[in-house]
C-alpha cells in the first residue's frame, strides 16, 4: 500500500468505519423489532433466533476465507464487492414475503458483511503502521460499535413504530451506496505479499461445524435434545470439530492457521470475543423480549429504556482504546470482566428486571464492560502479527465474535424457549429466565479471568515468539 498523507489515511479510517457501523448497527436495530416482526410473520422464538443467526452464523462461517482472500486477490476489491452485496442484501430483506425469504436474504447480508469487517480491519492495520496511531485507530473502530449499540436500539424503535420493522434495512441503503462511491474513490488497493491459497475442505468444514451447533442448540427445545436428529447434527458439529484439528495443521496455507493460537494474548482475545458477544447476544435478546412481551412496552419504548447501557457503551469504547494505546489491553479486560459478570449477577440473583433503579443500573455496568472489552480483542489480535497476515488475523477475531454472538442468542433463546411463553408474568418471566442470566455472568467471569492470564508479560513472550514463527521469510517479506 502507498504512503497515504495524514488526511488520506484519516478519510480511509472513516471509510471502513462507515461499513462497520452498517454491519453491526444491523443486528442492534434489529432487536427491538423482533416482537414487530413476530407478529407480522407468525414467527416463534426459534424464527426470532434464526432471523438473527442466519446473520450472524453466515458471517462467522465466511469472515476468514474473506479476509485470506482480500490478502490474496486485492483488499480494496474484495471491500467493494462486500459493500454492493450487502446493500442488496438490505433491500431484498425490506421486501421479504415470508420469515423463510427474511432469513435468505439474512444470509445474502451475511455474505456481503464477511468482506467488511475483516478486511476493513487489514486496511486500517496497513494503513495506520506506527503501533500508538494503529492503537487509536483501532479504539475510534471499537467505538463505532459503541454508536451502533447507542443508535441501534432507538433508531430502530422509532423507525418500527412509525413506519414498520421493514423499515430497518432501509438505513443501510444510503450509507452502503455513500460508502461505496467513497471506497472506489480514496481507498488504495493492497495485498499481501505472499497470497495464501484456498481451503476449501477447511471452508466446508467451518460451515458444518458452525451450522450444525447452532441448529441442534435452536432446535432441541422443540425436537428434545435427546432426539435422533438433534444428536445427529450435534454429532456432525464434532466430527467437523475434529476433523478441522487434523487436516488444518497438514496444509501450507491452512482457512485457519492453528500457530495463531500459541500465541496466549491472540488465544486469550479469541475466546474473551465469544464470551463477551455471547453476553451481549443473551443481554439484548432477553432485555427485548421482557421490555416489550412482559411491561409491555413499545418498540421505541424499549430502545429508549436499553439507551444507558448504550450510552456507556458509546463513552467507554474510545477510552478502552486510548488506554489499550497508552497502558496496554490488561485494565480494560479486568474492567470489562468485571462489569460484566456484576451485570449477570444482578439479574440473576437479585432479579433486577423487578426493580427500575436496579434494572438501569444492571444496564449501566453491561454498557460500561462491553464498551471497554472490544478494542483489547482487535488489538491483540492484529499488533501482535506480521502485516502480512493481518487479513487472516482480523478475520479470526471477527469470526470469533460472531460466533459469540451466534451462540449467545442461540442459547439464551432456547433457554426462554423452554421456560418462557408469550405474555408471560414478571415473576413467571424473571424466574424462567434466571439461569440465562447465569450463563451471562459466567461469560464475564470467563471475560476476566482470561483476561487477567493472558495480559501479562509471560503472554507478550508468547505473542513474540510466534510472530517471529509466522513471519514470511525472503524478499518482500511482511510489506
Amino acid at each position: 500500500m502507498p504512503e497515504l498523507s495524514h488526511r488520506r489515511r484519516l478519510l480511509v479510517l472513516a471509510i471502513c468505519c462507515m461499513s462497520l457501523l452498517i454491519v453491526s448497527l444491523d443486528n442492534t436495530v434489529l432487536n427491538v423489532a423482533l416482537p414487530s416482526l413476530r407478529e407480522d410473520l407468525g414467527a416463534d422464538v426459534a424464527g426470532m433466533q434464526w432471523v438473527v443467526d442466519a446473520y450472524t452464523l453466515v458471517l462467522a462461517s465466511l469472515l476468514m476465507l474473506a479476509g485470506s482472500t482480500a490478502d490474496r486477490i486485492g483488499r480494496r476489491r474484495v471491500f467493494t464487492a462486500g459493500l454492493v452485496l450487502f446493500t442488496l442484501g438490505s433491500a431484498l430483506c425490506s421486501l421479504a414475503p415470508g420469515l423463510g425469504w427474511l432469513v435468505a436474504f439474512r444470509a445474502v447480508q451475511a455474505v456481503g458483511g464477511s468482506m467488511l469487517n475483516p478486511v476493513a480491519m487489514s486496511i486500517i492495520t496497513n494503513t495506520f503502521t506506527e503501533p500508538r496511531a494503529r492503537a487509536r485507530a483501532i479504539g475510534v473502530w471499537g467505538g463505532v460499535v459503541g454508536i451502533s449499540m447507542a443508535a441501534g436500539p432507538l433508531v430502530g424503535g422509532v423507525l418500527t413504530d412509525a413506519v414498520g420493522w421493514r423499515s430497518i434495512f432501509w438505513i443501510n441503503i444510503p450509507v452502503g451506496l455513500l460508502a461505496l462511491f467513497l471506497t472506489l474513490r480514496y481507498v488504495p488497493e493492497s495485498r499481501a505479499p505472499r497470497p495464501r491459497r484456498v481451503d476449501p475442505v477447511g471452508q466446508l468444514l467451518v460451515v458444518v461445524l458452525l451450522g450444525s451447533l447452532t441448529y441442534a442448540i435452536i432446535e432441541a427445545p422443540v425436537a428434545g435434545w435427546s432426539s435422533p436428529l438433534i444428536l445427529g447434527f450435534a454429532g456432525a458439529a464434532a466430527l467437523a470439530l475434529a476433523g478441522l484439528l487434523l487436516y488444518e495443521p497438514r496444509r501450507a496455507d491452512p482457512l485457519i492457521d492453528l500457530r495463531f493460537f500459541r500465541s496466549a494474548p491472540f488465544s486469550g482475545a479469541t475466546v474473551i470475543a465469544v464470551c463477551s458477544f455471547a453476553a451481549l447476544g443473551g443481554f439484548l435478546f432477553v432485555n427485548t423480549l421482557y421490555l416489550q412481551d412482559v411491561r409491555g412496552m413499545t418498540a421505541l419504548g424499549a430502545g429508549l429504556y436499553m439507551l444507558p447501557m448504550a450510552a456507556l457503551t458509546f463513552v467507554c469504547a474510545p477510552l478502552s482504546g486510548r488506554l489499550v494505546g497508552s497502558r496496554g489491553p490488561r485494565l480494560p479486560l479486568l474492567v470489562a470482566g468485571a462489569t460484566m459478570t456484576a451485570a449477570g449477577v444482578l439479574f440473576a440473583a437479585f432479579e433486577a428486571e423487578t426493580s427500575t433503579p436496579l434494572l438501569f443500573t444492571g444496564y449501566v455496568l453491561f454498557g460500561l464492560g462491553f464498551g471497554m472489552v472490544n478494542a483489547p480483542i482487535t488489538n491483540t489480535a492484529v499488533s501482535g502479527m506480521p502485516r502480512a497476515q493481518a487479513g487472516v488475523a482480523a478475520a479470526v477475531a471477527s469470526t470469533s465474535r460472531q460466533i459469540g454472538q451466534t451462540l449467545g442468542v442461540a442459547v439464551i433463546g432456547a433457554v426462554l424457549a423452554a421456560g418462557v411463553a408469550p405474555g408471560t408474568h414478571t415473576a413467571g418471566f424473571v424466574a424462567a429466565s434466571r439461569p440465562a442470566w447465569w450463563v451471562i455472568a459466567g461469560c464475564g467471569l470467563a471475560v476476566l479471568l482470561v483476561g487477567a492470564a493472558t495480559s501479562g508479560a509471560w503472554a507478550r513472550g508468547t505473542a513474540e515468539r510466534t510472530a517471529r514463527r509466522l513471519e514470511p521469510q525472503g524478499p518482500g517479506a511482511g510489506a
